[in-house]
């Protein structure tokens, strides 16, 4: 199971939920909200060296927000195509 972390404001996670509509058995939509913040994949993801100005962004703004992925093997990923998703084409 493939489990997407998002944001209901955010265009880029509505856009996968459409994607993932009837997949179910395969996908979970996680919304994140403060007890997501405090969830370990979430925070080890937030607080990786190459991300953490991304999530920085996001709360300053304190609305639109990126999806995230936490894959089947534990991997943590901000790339759609790693969760067999296409990105947003806006």
């Amino acid at each position: 199971m493939i489990k997407i972390y998002g944001m209901i404001t955010c265009p880029d996670c509505s856009y996968l939920m459409d994607q993932i509509a009837g997949l179910k058995d395969k996908y979970e939509y996680v919304e994140i909200g403060e007890h997501v913040l405090k969830m370990k994949e979430f925070l080890r993801l937030r607080d990786s060296d190459e991300n953490v100005e991304i999530f920085k962004d996001i709360k300053a703004t304190g609305g639109v927000g990126i999806p995230c992925f936490v894959l089947e093997n534990g991997c943590i990923s901000l790339d759609p195509s790693d969760a067999g998703l296409e990105a947003n084409p806006r």
